[in-house]
């Protein structure tokens, strides 16, 4: 009955949401460094990981290592991305404290008793040590497959320049990277975190005369003109060229597309400029939330036909308000376009079919609509 007990409280942490928010905030307290990286990234190894060790700890015997390949990715992730081994690894730290904390509490909290719960956190950390291990090992692997001690110059030239305050650096520090003081460059951005997919990129803006290198937690650069890159499955952003001297605003508007583009599932090579509008969009969130709310309060985000119904008038203002384009691309009947959109009108008094809005009206409803279908079915309104 007692292993029953400890195998339920196992399961309950690997099912819980709640707690990878909770451990992923001590590990990203715990280590500055990491904390730099992008939230929803971090987030995903945390729950890989917890999920992996729940998952294993049940089983009888020591874990193998297909148990930690999750955390050799992460190791490797680490390394691409261009966090120091020691952040990645006070972060394991932090992360690991916490789930003890939270073991203990909720052993406790389920009547185990303390001789079952002590071989239980025992086990818990002979599992941590060997996690860390795998942490390491993915890390030092991808080190040696990156030659991050080449990277270290790039790394450092690429943060004074897209971080710093005015971007201005030496024309000796440029000129190692073959870079100008007086040169116009593409800025770039892309969410690779694979190293092989990372090692391929560089090396594809290198043979461009570009530099690209991890800077924020994101593969960033510069280069005098973009490679050609039919096939990635990696978003990859970029600028216009711009002076060195306005990389650091080209380098934020870069970053701001590309977390527009992700919000919208995009791979692939985008320039900023056919996100113009998603990227404007994106920097409102407030307003979006009131827009959503007051054009589209009568929607119940828990409602399946309310979900098509907003789903058909995006596509319908994504195709034009083209009624047949609009029913070809979601495998409809025109009939069923024309009714979803008739009882949408109804309930919000979105624009009738036929009655073309104006291009402002278009953006209103478009982004209350996407605003809304995002927010997802446990959203509240207001």
């Amino acid at each position: 009955m007692t292993a029953d007990v400890l195998t339920t409280l196992v399961h309950a942490l690997a099912a819980d949401s709640r707690l990878v928010d909770d451990v992923m905030a001590s590990a990203r307290a715990q280590s500055p460094e990491s904390a730099r990286l992008p939230p929803a990234e971090s987030r995903r190894h945390v729950a890989a990981l917890i999920t992996a060790g729940c998952h294993a700890f049940p089983r009888a015997g020591e874990p193998g290592d297909a148990d930690f390949a999750d955390a050799r990715r992460f190791g490797a992730e680490g390394a691409a991305l261009g966090v120091p081994v020691g952040a990645l690894l006070s972060a394991v730290h932090g992360g690991r404290s916490r789930i003890l904390e939270i073991a203990i509490t909720r052993g406790r909290a389920a009547g185990l008793p303390d001789d079952v719960l002590l071989q239980g956190l025992l086990r818990l950390d002979r599992y941590g040590n060997a996690l860390e291990r795998h942490v390491l090992d993915g890390y030092r692997t991808a080190e040696r497959q990156l030659d991050l001690d080449r990277r270290a110059g790039r790394i450092r030239l690429l943060r004074h320049l897209l971080l710093g305050p005015d971007g201005n650096e030496t024309g000796a520090e440029l000129g190692r990277f073959g870079l100008t003081a007086e040169g116009r460059y593409h800025c770039v951005v892309s969410d690779a975190a694979d190293p092989a997919r990372v090692r391929g990129l560089e090396q594809a803006f290198a043979r461009c005369g570009g530099v690209l290198a991890p800077v924020g937690g994101r593969l960033s650069g510069l280069t005098p003109r973009l490679p050609t890159l039919s096939g990635t499955s990696s978003l990859i952003v970029s600028t216009p060229p711009v002076p060195v001297k306005n990389a650091a605003a080209a380098y934020r508007l870069a970053l701001a597309a590309l977390q527009a583009a992700r919000a919208r599932r995009e791979t692939g090579p985008h320039a900023v400029t056919e996100l113009a509008g998603e990227t404007a969009l994106a920097e409102q969130p407030m307003l979006a939330g009131f827009l959503r709310d007051e054009l589209l309060g009568a929607l119940d985000p828990a409602d399946d036909f309310h979900r098509d119904l907003a789903g058909t008038a995006l596509a319908y203002l994504d195709r034009g308000q083209r009624l047949d384009l609009t029913a070809g691309s979601m495998h409809l009947h025109p009939n069923t376009v024309r009714y979803r959109l008739r009882r949408l009108h109804e309930l919000t008094g979105f624009g009738a079919v036929g009655e073309q809005l104006t291009v402002l009206e278009t953006v209103r409803w478009w982004w209350a609509l996407w605003a809304w279908r995002e927010a997802g079915p446990e959203a509240g309104l207001g």
